[in-house]
């Protein structure tokens, strides 16, 4: 069934490739252009949309981005306005997909991390994602909202004080020595289109109320991933550790569970790892 989808967050990363992957999948798209913190005018473009679906991508997602408030007026009041405008629509939209994000989970011993798994957030933009989805909750009498956690994913046009971008660009540009902050991570680094498929078809079948993870389940470590680019590029760096970059509050070991929403919208396409750096690197020429 073709929906006429609200999407907020349209001109950013996974913005850009979830449109493009909605139309291909007969959907109409419209971008909210409104400042999620202007109620007003979220209210008044929300109402001229009128439309049978939402999803919610608009969010301050750089865990180190320098304005802590940011993300608690953008990632919780300006999801509050959006979802306030929603409930005052004469037809309720059939299902609002609000993005949220695995670093809730904090670090925690679990793994694979289930939905179950109680939310410990240890830095600011994961407790905003956390205030969003309890504040959402409250709107649950009134919208069919659904609550996604994406575990970590990339593409080409991630900005590039990502992880992923960041060392693409280098070893793409053949550079002597890359600084990097912890390198004893592990994390999921799926593909952005993988997560648009699983956001499509959370669309048509996710329940109201209930959390899925968006994830894999393989997680890779940092050193894995430098040395699937060293050999696809033929290029070798210097890693160096830079303590401006080491995060005091580090969430070491990100891995999730994909049963639930596996069991809620059937398979997805994979994406190797590698593909996903090929892909990258070539979008650099």
């Amino acid at each position: 069934m073709s929906l006429k989808i609200l999407l907020t967050g349209a001109a950013g990363f996974t913005g850009l490739f979830f449109k493009s992957a909605a139309e291909a999948a007969g959907h109409q798209v419209l971008a909210l252009q409104a400042d999620l913190t202007d109620k007003a005018a979220v209210a008044a473009e929300v109402l001229q949309a009128a439309p049978d679906a939402v999803v919610h991508l608009a969010a301050i997602s750089f865990v180190g981005h320098a304005d802590d408030t940011a993300f608690y007026g953008v990632n919780v009041v300006g999801t509050m306005n959006l979802l306030a405008g929603l409930a005052a629509l004469p037809v309720k939209p059939s299902k609002v997909l609000l993005a949220s994000s695995a670093n809730v989970y904090g670090n925690c011993d679990a793994s694979p991390i289930t939905e179950a798994q109680p939310a410990a957030p240890v830095n600011h933009y994961a407790m905003s994602k956390l205030a969003m989805e309890h504040m959402a909750r409250t709107y649950l009498d009134r919208l069919p909202v659904v609550f996604s956690r994406p575990f970590n994913y990339t593409g080409p046009g991630q900005a590039p004080n990502f992880l992923i971008p960041k060392l693409v660009s280098h070893f793409a540009q053949r550079a002597p020595a890359i600084e990097l902050g912890n390198l004893h991570v592990e994390r999921e680094f799926n593909d952005v289109r993988m997560v648009c498929d699983a956001y499509l078809a959370l669309l048509a079948h996710g329940v109201p109320g209930e959390v899925y993870n968006v994830c894999s389940g393989q997680p890779y470590t940092l050193q894995h991933v430098i040395a699937l680019l060293s050999d696809m590029t033929g290029h070798t760096m210097d890693v160096r550790v830079n303590p401006a970059f080491v995060r005091a509050n580090e969430v070491h070991r990100l891995c999730g569970s994909a049963d639930k929403l596996l069991a809620c919208t059937g398979p997805f396409k994979p994406y190797a790892l590698e593909d996903t750096l090929a892909w990258m690197l070539e979008s650099q020429k």
